[in-house]
């Protein structure tokens, strides 16, 4: 059984968060946040599925993208922003608690609200990204980066490379993706493979490189319809050109300023926490790193999981990923069904 979904807004004087809704009004919301560069609709095979369950599942566009606020600065985007973004969208619902769901940026957003605000979060799910209690940064990911593969007096940040590419030549970033947003959905969203294990990641080679696309327009590839339908791809094309990179691209430009946010709370997890492994995400990559570490220390009710996907999980392999969810939420968190 599944739910229809329906748009929403919720509108303070400081933000607006554009939304998707599925699901009853007043039932336990599960709230689901995107990353780099997605919208709302990355969500759109969980929406249907988990508000036919019984629960009000909300998708947001976080700000800098689709119809949520765009802002003009850099610490616009810090994950602290985004968090009270979050919080005013819990009010608004009109619920004390949420389940929070993150992948990519939008995990740190969602283990932030487990750290920062225990009071309004039932339980907390991540695809991908695994807690960071110190902030998720390039200061606290690249000492655990995986040394067999990338060696440290050769490729020093590993395969996080490029978000100092992003710290050392913004514009140049923004410029790359800018210049054709079409063909560069079209090359992002794709399946993951076996093949790429114990490789090093592209991304290992950002600065070296001169960018993604090494200063030139992304390349122009067939549509992975493994992920993405053409409408998909019309939605993710349209809308980041329409607001542009700046946004999307600021949410790495904070790390500093993440740190400190996560320093100002407790680090550790009392409520139950579900980790998704991606097991062909080799950015991203936690299965034969030291990159959960931290996570695993910090989380007192911590269960985990593996897929056999790449890094767009939920639009890759959403069975999977749903089937997940609802198991976590019925062994860990029965009384909310």
């Amino acid at each position: 059984m599944s739910a229809a979904v329906r748009e929403g807004v919720a509108k303070s004087a400081r933000h607006q968060s554009a939304y998707l809704a599925a699901g009853p009004e007043g039932a336990t919301p599960i709230v689901f946040i995107h990353g780099w560069p997605e919208l709302s609709i990355s969500w759109r095979h969980q929406l249907p599925v988990f508000g036919g369950l019984g629960f009000h599942a909300v998708a947001p566009d976080m700000r800098g993208y689709g119809r949520s606020s765009v802002y003009p600065r850099h610490e616009d985007y810090a994950v602290e922003h985004a968090t009270a973004d979050m919080i005013e969208l819990l009010d608004h619902l009109g619920a004390e608690k949420a389940v929070w769901v993150g992948h990519d940026w939008g995990a740190p957003v969602a283990w932030s609200l487990a750290q920062h605000h225990p009071e309004r979060t039932h339980g907390v799910a991540t695809l991908c990204v695994p807690y960071m209690p110190d902030g998720f940064a390039p200061e606290t990911i690249i000492p655990l980066v995986n040394r067999d593969i990338y060696p440290e007096a050769e490729l020093p940040a590993g395969q996080w490379d490029y978000m100092l590419y992003y710290r050392e030549n913004f514009a140049a970033a923004c410029a790359g993706f800018e210049a054709n947003p079409r063909a560069f959905v079209k090359l992002a969203f794709r399946a993951g493979s076996p093949a790429g294990k114990g490789q090093p990641a592209g991304t290992a080679f950002t600065r070296a490189n001169n960018g993604w696309f090494g200063g030139a327009a992304p390349p122009d590839v067939p549509r992975d319809e493994t992920v993405l339908t053409q409408a998909d791809e019309d939605a993710y094309a349209e809308s980041l050109g329409r607001n542009g990179f700046f946004g999307p691209d600021s949410w790495y430009m904070n790390g500093p300023a993440n740190m400190a946010f996560a320093a100002r709370a407790n680090p550790r997890l009392e409520m139950p926490a579900l980790f998704l492994h991606a097991a062909y995400d080799y950015i991203c990559e936690t299965m034969d790193s030291r990159l959960p570490e931290p996570m695993r220390a910090h989380c007192a009710d911590l269960t985990e999981a593996v897929v056999e996907s790449g890094h767009w999980m939920a639009q890759e392999k959403p069975r999977e990923v749903n089937a997940a969810l609802a198991k976590w939420l019925a062994a860990k968190l029965p009384h909310l069904w």
